[in-house]
């Protein structure tokens, strides 16, 4: 039940920037920040969390929360996605200095025999998610603090997830293509 309750909590903490565009209209950002934040805990109360930097994480993204509510202001809002890209990168970039990295551990899942080859390859899939998460942070800093809402919507809950599946489909060709010339 708690894999559940964790599974859709995900699935709307993708709609964010959808929910402030249209939650904008008809509540207080305070009010959007207080579900936000009550999102936030069911997840930490219910979800198994095993490592210390997605604890950090999500202890960061309430202490957001609890400031977005404090101040009552749009544009704090708009800085979540930022948040969100900062924390990933820290996460991603920790696993770099202190191995296994994210991805390893993604492969790992279904070839536990990596080869040290293996292992070289998701450690420079790493590094490139960690570009892709200053990228991403860039962008939506310069939406949240210079673009209009509608702007910043469109990027953060469109485009920002549309470049990620391309990054993660053309990871995907490359590591196919790659397994088929090892062979």
């Amino acid at each position: 039940m708690s894999k559940l309750i964790g599974s859709i909590i995900a699935c709307l903490m993708l709609l964010y920037p959808v929910a402030i565009y249209f939650g904008i209209q008809y509540f207080q950002p305070w009010k959007i920040a207080l579900i936000l934040m009550l999102l936030l805990t069911v997840r930490l109360m219910t979800t198994r969390i095993d490592s210390l930097g997605n604890k950090i994480l999500l202890l960061l993204c309430l202490a957001y929360s609890a400031l977005a509510i404090w101040s009552n202001n749009l544009i704090t809002l708009r800085l979540y996605p930022i948040l969100v890209n900062v924390g990933l990168l820290t996460v991603f970039a920790m696993s770099l200095r202190y191995p296994p990295t994210v991805i390893e551990k993604l492969a790992r899942i279904q070839h536990p025999q990596l080869p040290e080859q293996g292992v070289l390859y998701t450690r420079r899939v790493t590094q490139v998610w960690c570009v892709f998460f200053v990228f991403n942070a860039a962008v939506a800093s310069y939406t949240a603090l210079f673009s209009s809402i509608e702007t910043w919507s469109l990027y953060n809950g469109f485009i920002s997830y549309l470049l990620m599946g391309l990054l993660f489909a053309g990871e995907y060709l490359v590591r196919i293509r790659t397994q088929v010339h090892v062979r």
